[in-house]
Order: C-alpha cells, then structure tokens, then sequence
C-alpha cells in the first residue's frame, strides 16, 4: 500500500504562489494515477486535481486555472504548482490516489498533509 510524505506548504499573501510536493512509497507507483486533495477547517475533505499514469491532469473547478499538477514517474513524486491563491485555499493539503471514475475522496491511509494559509 502507498505511503504519502506531503511537504512545501506555508504562509502567502494573496495573489502569491507556492509548490507542494508528495513523495510516495510504493513499487506500483508509474501505473497509479494521484490526486491532490485539500480539507479546510470545519469543510470535507475534498479534490483539487488528478493525474493518470501517463501524466494527463484532471482540475477540479476551482482549480482551474490557476493548478499546476504533475509527476515525476522516475522519483515517485506528485506536484501542486498552485499560482493566485486565494483566501478560500487555505487548508491541509494532501495527496493520495485518485479515482477518475468516481472523483470520491478515498478511505484509506493519508499522510500527515502540509499547510496553506493565505493570508495578507
């Protein structure tokens, strides 16, 4: 089973940017398609954007734009370039598998998450 190491969050302005990286355990990794995932305070856990195996991203709308996601097959690692962010970004920022059927968050075990906060 993957195991998820979410780093490179941290405090910005409004109209800032910032780059979140996921490191992932696991042989299977270059055949799984990943997802950034982000829980607010007091809000559901919910998706900001997937990634097949083959590097073909998947926006939520509110991501649109503005998200960047990507992967490095050859490091086992998941990127979040997040430009113009908002107040409403701020949350826990967390990767794990993604579903592109179904878009559901998934159950299972998540990494600790890294934090945004924007703020002026």
């Amino acid at each position: 089973q993957e195991q998820f190491v979410e780093s490179g969050g941290g405090l910005v302005q409004p109209g800032g940017s910032l780059r979140l990286s996921c490191a992932v355990s696991g042989s299977g990794f270059p055949l799984v398609a990943m997802g950034w995932y982000r829980q607010a305070p007091g809000k559901k856990r919910e998706l900001v954007a997937g990634i097949a195996s083959d590097g073909n991203p998947d926006y939520e709308n509110q991501a649109l734009g503005r998200f960047t996601i990507s992967r490095d097959n050859a490091k086992n690692m998941v990127y979040l370039e997040m430009n113009n962010l908002k107040f409403e970004d701020t949350a826990v920022y967390y990767c794990n598998v993604f579903l592109p059927l179904t878009r559901f968050v998934p159950e299972g075990s998540w990494g600790q998450g890294t934090q945004v906060t924007v703020s002026s």
